[in-house]
């Protein structure tokens, strides 16, 4: 699939249902991990959940089906938190742009929001993810330099942030 065949935008409604497949998908069956429709509220009203101050979410779309995710919280402060990226795995791959375009989004949006410090959770399993992020200038960083606000996930095992100038 060429980036000609996915467009991003913000979430709709719309596309809560295949957000939530996706994700769920890509967390259970694909890697394994223990984690609940319920336990994720940032996944029951996407819209509501992210579009306060400078945050949002975004999806992309393939024939109308989310094949890629990426949000940021706006935790205040001048920080915010990068939640919920998540890419189909036909689509992963330098080759393949969609990752990058996400994130690419989210960080310029970040920077036009005053959202200068981007923090992110993951799992230790998702080793191409956090060479993905330290290509992009996150730093791994210990769980005690996180901010008060940061959204932590029980499943979280390593965090990373990337700093951009301030303007």
């Amino acid at each position: 699939m060429s980036n000609a065949e996915f467009k991003i935008e913000p979430v709709a409604p719309a596309h809560y249902a295949g957000v939530a497949r996706l994700v769920l998908g890509i967390q259970r069956d694909e890697f394994g991990i223990p984690a609940t429709y319920e336990e994720q509220p940032d996944l029951h009203d996407i819209a509501g959940f992210f579009r306060r101050g400078g945050g949002e979410f975004w999806v992309a779309l393939a024939a109308d089906a989310p094949v890629g995710t990426v949000g940021l919280l706006d935790i205040g402060g001048g920080q915010g938190a990068l939640r919920k990226m998540f890419v189909a795995r036909e689509l992963r791959g330098e080759n393949k742009g969609l990752a990058q375009q996400l994130l690419n989004r989210l960080l310029g949006h970040a920077t036009s929001h005053g959202i200068h410090d981007v923090f992110l959770g993951t799992i230790d399993k998702f080793v191409a993810a956090h060479r993905f992020y330290a290509k992009n200038g996150f730093a791994m960083i210990d769980q005690r330099d996180l901010p008060a606000a940061f959204p932590r996930m029980h499943v979280d095992e390593m965090f990373f942030r990337r700093r951009s100038a301030r303007s």
